[in-house]
């Protein structure tokens, strides 16, 4: 099937499911889902979708249905949760208990909302209950704690408009798991392991068991207890999984589940010297909680294996595991731990520096969680990894503030200019175009000192435009009028004059903007959103800053 058949087909699709209106982003993910080598053509894609789906969405909703069945595909029987999320298994409305997992390195960022949406999604849908966890066992050296990241993460949430019914912390639950390590240690499960880390790394490609596998469980218990007191350095015992040494998969093999270290932990300091990994406490944490369903990107395979290789040890109930593929924004960089790094070189304001692209960040900007939430469902539960223009985000948020944004004029590389031959004193501007009830704003005018845009200046000098709703001109240093009224036909350009408000805008990749801005912008109260025309949309924060969303 060609590629504009299979956007013909899945748009005709959503439309029905969405009474007679397709939605592009949702188009989109059925396409993917599909046929994951056009991730690859995305850019070259979203226009095509685009215009499918506006010549659908003019069609009726029994003219679609007719089209669909000349086609001879059937519409897929409705089992959606909310907006094309598919059915969990085994779930039973009430008794679903689903955890959100962040190891706090920082805030949540526009990467984690994959997970943390879908798992609120589910969650409400089945009337069941949402765990919060902080995954806060002591990580690598490279990637570590930031104490402020439990507050910030909680905050994140909340802006999401995500509700979670309890609050745990992994440093908080040490003793639990090693109740659970000395239970496998007794079954002969595990084994503590002496070696060093470039030994078990080599035996470990090779499949050679060593030594310590075959101690006894009295050895093992012994060791054990040692760890739990100290008596090892860090990095010269482990405790690990007894596997399948042949298995496929190296890094099955022998797994890790708990070490020594010595650092600190900002939260119980050096209490413990015992940390388990990742996997392991949540072999334990997912049968204590009695999380009933788990969603992870599917990259994280051998988490799947070693809890579910521990469940069956221990003969616990195994929760229902669902997996979602990777969700990439094209030129977004995401890395906390880079992030944090810049931070403390002062390259980055903070946390919520548009650069982060933490939620604290885009809630500053501008962009609604609502259109966050509408962009993730939109996409679904696809296996597929999937990259796509930051726009799409953007397109959602742009229908959510669009109405409500009142109109300002702001020049950010102003070029003064003159018009002779007028009287002009201000001129009127509807606050928003499309809601002419919403009433005027007053922009006075000197025409001895009008600033525009430099670019425009310079593409457009000694060409006639347009001073949007004010006058037309023959644009230079010393203009003349050409007429009364800013003709349909000409270029149309924005501008300010004086008296004018001087603001600071500031941009996505960090670059600050000193503008300036027509005078009643100075009524806008702190997180009003604007449209700056032919500039875009931006969000006042304090002291006259605005941070810009997106066009």
């Amino acid at each position: 099937m060609v590629m504009r058949d299979i956007v013909y087909k899945h748009a005709l699709l959503n439309a029905i499911e969405h009474d007679g209106k397709a939605e592009v982003q949702s188009v989109l993910g059925k396409i993917i889902a599909e046929d994951p080598s056009l991730k690859e053509s995305i850019k070259e894609i979203i226009p095509e979708i685009k215009k499918v789906v506006a010549d659908i969405n003019s069609l009726t909703l029994e003219e679609q249905k007719n089209t669909l069945g000349k086609l001879g595909i059937k519409p897929v029987e409705k089992r959606i949760v909310h907006a094309g999320l598919p059915e969990l298994h085994n779930a039973i409305s009430g008794k679903v208990i689903m955890r959100l997992a962040p190891y706090p390195s920082g805030p949540l960022h526009i990467g984690n909302t994959r997970m943390v949406v879908l798992n609120d999604e589910y969650v409400k849908r089945y009337e069941g209950k949402l765990i919060l966890v902080f995954d806060d066992t002591i990580g690598s050296e490279e990637k570590f704690i930031i104490p402020e990241a439990y507050k910030m993460i909680p905050a994140g949430l909340k802006w999401l408009g995500v509700k979670y019914h309890k609050v745990f912390y992994k440093s908080d639950r040490l003793k639990l798991f090693y109740q659970i390590a000395e239970q496998l240690i007794n079954k002969d499960a595990v084994y503590v392991c002496e070696c060093s880390a470039e030994i078990l790394r080599n035996n470990r490609m090779k499949g050679i068991v060593c030594n310590h596998r075959e101690q006894s469980t009295k050895i093992n218990l012994k060791k054990w207890k040692l760890m739990l007191k100290g008596k090892y350095k860090e990095g010269k015992a482990v405790v690990r999984l007894k596997t399948d040494m042949q298995h496929s998969n190296p890094a099955f093999r022998d797994r890790v589940l708990l070490r020594v270290t010595d650092r600190k932990h900002p939260r119980v300091g050096k209490k413990y010297k015992v940390w388990p990994m990742l996997e392991f406490s949540w072999a334990v944490d997912d049968h204590l909680l009695g999380v009933t369903h788990i969603l992870r990107g599917k990259d994280l395979v051998i988490e799947d294996m070693v809890e579910k290789f521990i469940w069956d040890i221990m003969a616990w109930n195994k929760p229902e595991i669902l997996h979602y593929g990777l969700l990439n924004f094209e030129g977004v960089k995401l890395s906390k731990t880079e992030s944090r790094k810049l931070i403390e070189r002062k390259i980055y304001k903070g946390w919520d520096d548009p650069r982060v692209w933490s939620l604290q960040s885009i809630e500053k900007r501008g962009v609604q969680p609502e259109a966050l939430r509408n962009f993730v469902v939109g996409m679904g539960l696809s296996l597929a990894d999937v990259n796509v223009p930051v726009e799409i985000l953007y397109a959602e948020n742009r229908k959510l503030i669009d109405e409500a944004s009142n109109r300002y004029f702001a020049v950010l590389n102003p070029v003064m200019i003159s018009v002779k031959k007028t009287g002009t004193k201000s001129t009127k501007a509807l606050l928003h175009p499309d809601f002419p009830k919403r009433g005027n704003r007053k922009i006075p005018v000197n025409v001895n000192k009008i600033y525009v845009e430099r670019n425009d200046f310079e593409n457009f000098h000694d060409n006639e435009v347009g001073l949007m709703n004010l006058f037309s001109i023959r644009l230079k240093k010393n203009s003349e009028i050409t007429s009364k009224d800013v003709k349909y036909e000409i270029q149309k350009i924005h501008w300010v004059s004086e008296p004018n408000v001087k603001i600071k805008i500031v941009m996505p990749d960090g670059k600050e903007f000193n503008a300036l801005a027509e005078p009643a912008i100075k009524k806008l109260k702190k997180g009003g959103i604007v449209q700056f025309p032919r500039i875009g949309f931006a969000k006042l924060d304090k002291n006259m800053t605005f941070y810009f969303a997106h066009k």
